[in-house]
This record gives C-alpha cells, structure tokens and sequence, in this order.
C-alpha cells in the first residue's frame, strides 16, 4: 500500500498476543505457535520501518508470563537467545538500533548476554528504534522509575520541586516519546499492564487476528485506522497527529 500523505504514529506498540491459540486451533504446540510469532514479528517491524516508522515497541515476554509452565517458558527463553543471535545483523544491517524493556532479574545468563551483544552491535544504528519488553511489566517500571527518583533526591542530586511529568518520564526504561498507537492483536480489548506511562493518550486497536496470522495487509489497515481517529489531547484537534 502507498503510504504517501498518511499520518504515521512516531511510536508504535504492538501487544504481540495470540500464539498459544493460533498454535491449538490447528493441532500445533503452544511453541510452534511461538515460533510461527517470532517469523511474524522480524516481518511486520521491517515492513513498518520501511514504511517509515521510527519507534517501534513490542510486548514479547511480560513479568506475569512466568507463571506459565517450565516448559514454555524455558522454550521462550531458547526462542529469544535463538532469534536475538541468528537474526540480529538483520536489523543491524536496516539501520534499526535495538534496545530492551524491563527487569534483567529471573532472565538466563544467555538470555542477558545476547540482549546484551545486539544492543551493543546496533547501538550507533539511526533510522529506526525496536524496544523489545521482555520479562516487563507497567506497574513495575513506575515502581522502578519511583524508587530511583527517591534515590537520586536522598543522594541530593534532584529536589522533589523538580518533580514534574518530564523528569519523571526521564527515569523509565528507556527514555522514547510518548506512544501515539498501540495495536493488540487477538482481539482481546486490554492492554495488560503494558507501557501504562507511556500511552496515556495512545490510539487502542484490537484487531480480532492472532499474531501469527497478522500480515502486512494487516498492518496497512492498522495504519488506515490509526488516520480515522480524532486525536484531541483534551483540546479540539481533530487531526490523527
């Protein structure tokens, strides 16, 4: 689809949700239908930056998600060191710089050090930002972002006078614009403790497609949605950004 005078989201996140039901509806595992989301996921970032997207986050592996048996996680683990170390020069070789969300606690010594290699090989990288959220969680980011503030005003570095939305938007994980577009595939209506600072005034999108499933047409018709909507901030704009 041509995108010429469309309005693009400057940071786009997508809640990456539908795998395990993908995989079950056709007599799969709950891994292959991981598998099937990962192929998706490297698919429609690199399609949404040749499309001019700039910031791109994605939800991949939440706190809660631990909860889940040994098994699947263990697999998700394996998934991530696989894919970070195999497919990393492909964003390396786009310009797209990578850099994570989250807590580094619970995660697997392989699992840290190829976090680790890909942000530092595409550290220098300028046309794009992927900010992968894994072992994340909204709540805890505020309570983190919190706890260091107080930190920094008992080390006297700051004041609690200085205290306003823009200093504390300075202490979250990463330090990205607000998120203007937030797509949830599977048709689930919730955002899932996901980027809760950060989407204060984000356009929500649920389409009803499991991840795996979710194209680059998909996508197009995200973009489309995303110019229907009236963003006001409060006041009377009526334009989508």
């Amino acid at each position: 689809m041509n995108y010429e005078g469309l309005t693009l989201p400057k940071h786009l996140t997508i809640i990456m949700d539908g795998n395990g039901r993908w995989a079950t509806e056709r007599g799969l595992t709950r891994s292959e239908g991981h598998l099937e989301g990962s192929k998706t996921l490297e698919k429609i970032a690199l399609y949404a930056y040749e499309k001019g997207i700039k910031i791109l986050s994605v939800f991949a592996f939440s706190t809660e998600n631990f909860k889940r048996s040994k098994e699947e996680v263990g697999y998700l683990m394996d998934l991530f060191v696989n894919m970070l170390n195999k497919r990393h020069y492909v964003f390396k070789e786009k310009d797209v710089k990578v850099i994570f969300s989250g807590r580094r606690e619970l995660l697997r010594k392989d699992v840290l050090a190829a976090m680790d290699k890909i942000t530092n090989d595409t550290a220098n990288n300028k046309s794009g930002i992927l900010n992968i959220c894994l072992n994340y969680s909204g709540q805890d980011e505020i309570v983190d972002a919190t706890k260091n503030i107080s930190r920094d005003i008992l080390a006297g570095k700051i004041k609690i006078e200085d205290i306003d939305r823009h200093l504390f938007h300075q202490y979250l994980y990463q330090d990205l614009p607000d998120i203007d577009f937030v797509i949830r595939t599977s048709g689930e209506n919730r955002i899932s403790n996901f980027m809760l600072w950060q989407m204060a005034y984000a356009e929500l999108y649920f389409p009803k497609i499991y991840f795996p499933a979710f194209t680059t047409a998909d996508f197009d018709e995200a973009i489309l949605e995303f110019n229907r909507r009236n963003r006001r901030f409060g006041g009377n704009e009526t334009k989508s950004n």
